[in-house]
């Protein structure tokens, strides 16, 4: 057992002091009162060191300010971790490889924390020889941390020896109290495996239950597990289900709390243990602070001295943000950490020969009541496509998953990306305009998912809650990478609108598996997307969305400036009731999203009808912006009689922007046709 042991210097003298009063003799023995002990807990901070109203998150000078005070208030209190508090960081981190986080932690006073997966993003030797590492101006001038992580499921393949340590032994007010280190199981498909390949995980109930044991053995009054892997569901009646439960219920009788994290949840649950039975606490705490800093777990044990037992508990999350002021001196940090991010953020990536805008719909501003322009999610974009691209293109390698899609969600991106206003074009990007855009430092997933689901993911930008509600936000236009195409018709029922996909011209097989990469969020099931939660071989690349934006940058925007692909992937095509596809007879439909809705887009004035490679004819197309929250802009009616002698596919073509899809396949008279789509998604073809 690889055990790291600190005790505070006052517990020397208070040994000292009990031999003292012993060797008098003559004053009865009377019972000690209980010790109040106080464990301050947080987990995926993420490198969120600045506060974030919008979201909650209190920054670091506020979460190291809450500790202080509460630090105050007893000071017999240890400020632990459940992991990831670096890696998939936010700028102001990330540019210094999340020194200034580790800077602010050390400043809190952080004693000791679990090992998360983004701990390994870099791989184990950048965990050991940078992060844990003493900090160095030259040699070492990113790492130093000065807590103690721990992960018990951690052996080196080789020896079986602990990776890191595994526990912690520390004592506060007389109390011994132990920490136990686990990460989640899942860690091999969540980092690159050549950055572990020295390393072995093992189960974490095992390796807990051995070093639980081990501590007791060697005098611990408390222990706690500290454990990167968390419930699903902030819901306490099902905090004993899945893999996580298996953890609740697995842990014997040795272990008095649970500290979890990972899956980015807040909760405060207890659970029975039946060895407990006849004592003060029977229940064990199973408790997580969420994420980003937005709240701190607070677990205040009563223990008597004498006999080590709990005699009394009491559990809280606390909100953060505007509760606790701010510590002066990590504010010092973040301030410092502002201006370097600036500096380094002025940095130019590359040149954009256009806007790179997010969706626009017309709006009533409620103040001046006056129309303006606002952010449409339910729009397609320049820039939407284009991040799916870099993030397509960031994961095609064999290691990251060979990605043939991606898609994007439209709350991911904070801002246009324009470069300086006042420029001429090209503009410069530079690193800090990039973050900007995309703030919240999600990591990149790959996964398996089947044409059907894919399918599913386009449905769902319909949105429906988990109770089945229509949100605020009715609908969101998910980008999508080059080359992917689909066509759909909104009047149709909810669930069966997606009418034809393609992929580089090939139409899209229900069952078979596509490699698809979406960022964290959407890997969640975020924003009601719960089918990409479903997707197969699921792998967290650590690559950080901004990080593949900068990357892309180098590679396709240094020399030549990177131009706006206005062409559109989403074209809505809704058929006339009495349409026919069928070589001489009438056909009409209407088509909807043919435009971008930014006056900085390329728009088509007309779109040409083609069949079989030839222009059967060309419509007007009105590219009025609306305040639909839906994607309208780029309409069109077409209506024409089709030649009589031709058959082949019917395709629609926009000579500005690119924009090129499939509508139908004409067929000889005599012979049925249908709308769009593999056979198995055709609802019934047109009988004419």
């Amino acid at each position: 057992m690889l055990t790291a042991r600190k005790r505070v210097a006052g517990f020397a003298a208070f040994g000292l002091a009990a031999t003292g009063v012993a060797t008098v003799g003559a004053l009865p023995a009377q019972a000690a009162d209980p010790v109040d002990v106080q464990i301050l807990a947080t987990n995926d901070f993420h490198g969120r060191i600045l506060p974030n109203s919008y979201s909650g998150d209190a920054g670091a000078a506020v979460l190291a300010g809450a500790v202080d005070q509460l630090r105050t208030e007893n000071p017999n209190t240890v400020f632990a971790a459940a992991g990831d508090l670096i890696g998939a960081s936010t700028f102001e981190s990330f540019i210094q490889h999340d020194r200034p986080t580790i800077q602010a932690m050390n400043e809190a006073g952080l004693d000791v924390s679990a090992v998360g997966n983004h701990e390994l993003d870099g791989g184990y030797s950048d965990l050991v020889d940078r992060v844990m590492a003493d900090y160095d101006p030259v040699t070492n001038p990113f790492g130093g941390a000065e807590w103690e992580y721990v992960a018990a499921n951690l052996k080196m393949r080789a020896t079986g020896d602990d990776a890191v340590p595994a526990s912690w032994l520390t004592e506060r007010g007389g109390v011994e109290i132990g920490f136990v280190g686990a990460v989640t199981e899942d860690l091999p498909f969540l980092v690159s495996p050549a950055g572990i390949e020295d390393i072995e995980v093992t189960d974490i109930v095992d390796a807990a239950n051995a070093e639980a044991d081990a501590l007791r053995a060697e005098g611990a009054d408390l222990v706690v597990l500290l454990v990167h892997e968390g419930a699903t569901s902030t819901d306490c009646a099902d905090i004993t289900d899945g893999a996580f439960g298996e953890i609740v219920t697995g842990l014997d009788g040795d272990t008095d709390a649970i500290v979890s994290g990972h899956t980015h949840l807040a909760y405060d649950c207890r659970v029975p243990v039946a060895e407990w039975s006849g004592r003060a606490v029977t229940e064990r705490p199973v408790v997580s602070a969420g994420q980003y800093g937005v709240n701190l777990n607070q677990l205040e044990f009563s223990v008597d001295p004498d006999s080590g037992d709990v005699t009394g508990l009491r559990t809280d999350v606390l909100p953060l943000f505007g509760n606790y002021p701010a510590d002066p001196e990590v504010q010092a940090i973040v301030d410092e950490a502002v201006e370097v991010a600036d500096e380094l953020g002025a940095e130019p990536l590359g040149e954009v020969a256009d806007v790179l805008n997010r969706a626009k719909r017309w709006t009533v501003d409620a103040d001046t009541g006056e129309d303006v322009l606002v952010e449409n999610r339910g729009g397609e974009s320049t820039l939407g496509n284009l991040v799916a691209e870099v993030q397509r293109w960031a994961t095609s390698s064999e290691e990251s998953g060979s990605a043939e899609i991606a898609f994007m969600n439209p709350g991911g991106l904070r801002a246009d990306l324009t470069g300086d206003p006042a420029a001429d074009f090209p503009r410069t990007i530079t690193y800090k305009e990039a973050a900007v855009v995309q703030p919240f430092a999600n990591t990149l997933v790959n996964m398996d998912l089947t044409g059907e689901q894919i399918k599913t993911a386009l449905e769902q930008q319909w949105q429906r809650d988990d109770e089945g509600d229509v949100p605020s936000r009715p609908f969101l236009r998910l980008g999508a990478s080059d080359g992917f195409e689909y066509t759909y018709d909104d009047s149709r029922p909810e669930g069966d609108r997606i009418t034809g996909m393609w992929l580089h011209g090939e139409a899209i097989d229900p069952t078979t598996a596509y490699s698809v990469t979406v960022n964290s969020f959407l890997a969640a099931g975020g924003d009601n997307f719960r089918v990409f939660a479903e997707g197969a071989d699921a792998s967290d690349t650590g690559k950080i969305d901004l990080s593949a934006f900068v990357d892309y940058m180098a590679e396709f925007a240094g020399d030549t400036p990177l131009e706006a692909d206005p062409s559109q992937r989403a074209v809505g095509v809704s058929f006339t009731e009495n349409a026919d596809l069928r070589a001489g007879k009438q056909t009409a439909f209407d088509v909807s999203s043919w435009s971008m809705s930014t006056a900085a887009d390329t728009k088509d004035d007309e779109l040409v009808v083609m069949l079989d490679g030839e222009k059967v004819g060309s419509f007007p197309v009105d590219n009025t912006v609306t305040d639909s929250v839906y994607d309208v802009t780029g309409t069109a009616s077409v209506s024409l009689e089709l030649p009589k002698k031709t058959e082949g596919t019917l395709t629609l073509v926009g000579m500005s922007t690119g924009t090129e899809v499939v509508v139908g396949e004409v067929t000889a008279p005599g012979k049925p046709a249908g709308l769009p789509g593999p056979p198995s998604w055709v609802p019934a073809p047109f009988n004419g």
